[in-house]
């Protein structure tokens, strides 16, 4: 095994995607080579302009929990979802986009952010991507 991590990155949920990052940010910053896996709702929020829409997975209010979220996340410096996927990428960090997930739920290559996608797949380069690595988690 490599000093390496993989996530499968199914959830659309904010702050679920931001974990993701934060837990993909740090691996990198230790050294590690990431890859994000992203299928189904995950996916969704590659499309463009999309990446900030998904409901918080609990608490959401209507909308309310994820605008207090954000606002003490700012209050604490902490960076945006935006800055978080720009620095994966900046960083070294690989994103996959299941193909499988594109045909099922209609998304279009041109519908997705070219400039974070790494490879567009199937399962088995996940696979094989989580074999190969010491951590591997599903989001």
């Amino acid at each position: 095994m490599e000093d390496k991590a993989t996530l499968i990155v199914e959830s659309g949920d904010f702050d679920k995607i931001y974990s993701a990052f934060i837990i993909g940010n740090g691996a990198l910053s230790m050294g590690m080579d990431v890859s994000m896996y992203f299928t189904f709702w995950g996916l969704e929020r590659l499309k463009k302009d999309n990446l900030d829409k998904g409901p918080l997975s609990k608490m959401n209010f209507l909308g309310l929990g994820k605008l207090f979220m954000k606002w003490k996340m700012k209050k604490a410096n902490v960076r945006s979802l935006e800055k978080m996927l720009q620095d994966y990428v900046e960083l070294g960090g690989k994103i996959f986009a299941c193909d499988m997930t594109m045909e099922i739920m209609g998304i279009e290559k041109k519908d997705l952010r070219d400039e974070v996608i790494t490879e567009y797949c199937a399962v088995g380069t996940y696979i094989k991507e989580a074999r190969e690595s010491e951590i591997t988690l599903y989001i």
